[in-house]
């Protein structure tokens, strides 16, 4: 089993990395793979809604990372998805990313269903919970089922005892769902 990590700052090593970290730690501690996604410092587009994607199941742009963003999803069997906070949202190129992604391959060919998904954001103050809000919306949409810990799912920086305890209960969070999940197709294949 493998989960995705999902880097949505341009900073690879900042704090959105660092809350991530803990979780693949966790995740590993589990027995769980994972693999990074970081979006990076590049442009992204926006959706423009022209819904050549209808077709394909991918965004008709191809001078970003949507694409490969969905191929990674699609080989994965759990997503996390990480952001930083700015001006109480998360980041723009992220939901950028993310809108494109999420209507090519969710709203047309459901492609994502039933695969565990979390958020977790990294701020000093205000818009963790706004984010965290934010990005649930695109599991919600996709049937999903969101994986949570013991507290919302946010850390501010690297010496946050209680950010990273909570990084750690969703990693193990996640692992459980995947585990359950795992099982019960095993339990379908018999029958």
């Amino acid at each position: 089993m493998k989960v995705l990590l999902i880097n949505g700052s341009p900073h690879k090593n900042g704090e959105t990395a660092s809350a991530l970290s803990v979780v693949e730690k966790s995740l590993q501690e589990q027995g769980i793979e994972t693999s990074w996604f970081q979006i990076g410092s590049q442009p992204i587009r926006g959706c423009i809604n022209c819904c050549s994607c209808k077709q394909t199941n991918r965004c008709v742009f191809t001078d970003d990372k949507c694409n490969e963003m969905i191929e990674n999803l699609l080989q994965a069997d759990g997503v996390i998805i990480g952001s930083p906070v700015y001006f109480a949202g998360p980041n723009g190129a992220l939901c950028a990313l993310l809108d494109r992604a999420f209507y090519a391959a969710s709203n047309f060919g459901h492609l994502f269903v039933g695969k565990p998904a979390a958020a977790v954001v990294s701020c000093w103050r205000a818009g963790a919970t706004a984010s965290l809000d934010r990005i649930n919306k695109y599991f919600s949409f996709s049937e999903m089922p969101v994986v949570s810990s013991n507290y919302w799912n946010m850390k501010h920086d690297g010496v946050d005892p209680y950010g990273n305890e909570i990084m750690e209960k969703l990693g193990i969070n996640m692992a459980k769902m995947l585990k359950v999940i795992d099982e019960q197709y095993k339990k379908s294949d018999e029958t």
